[in-house]
């Protein structure tokens, strides 16, 4: 059986200055801003991924979810929510030591946290 590594995301936005503020605040990282194919990115450093505005991106809490690996858990929440985000699975332990949670974000796409603790 082949490995399988999966190696870029795009998050879809309605306002790319308002999710761009949000995903800034919550991780403390700036972005690089491109128009691709009429579609508007903002890419999050070393282009991981992009918070992505055109016609073929809606937001939801449905569908695929994207995991960040943060160093805490609880500190990260609490600037979801200070910044408008809403808690939509609490912190959970999913086995050994690795806890989960999951986050609406600005644009409304269900979020996902993990850490190591």
């Amino acid at each position: 059986m082949s490995k399988i590594t999966a190696s870029y995301f795009e998050i879809p936005v309605n306002d790319l200055n308002r999710a761009i503020d949000f995903y800034n605040y919550i991780f403390g990282v700036s972005f690089e801003i491109e128009n691709i194919h009429g579609n508007k990115f903002a890419f999050f450093p070393d282009k991981i991924g992009a918070l992505a505005k055109g016609e073929s991106y809606k937001p939801s809490k449905d569908g695929a979810r994207i995991y960040f690996d943060v160093q805490n858990i609880d500190k990260t929440m609490e600037k979801v929510l200070e910044k408008g985000g809403k808690e939509l699975f609490p912190k959970t332990l999913a086995g050994g030591s690795v806890f989960v949670a999951e986050f609406e974000d600005s644009e409304g796409n269900c979020i996902a946290l993990s850490s190591v603790e």
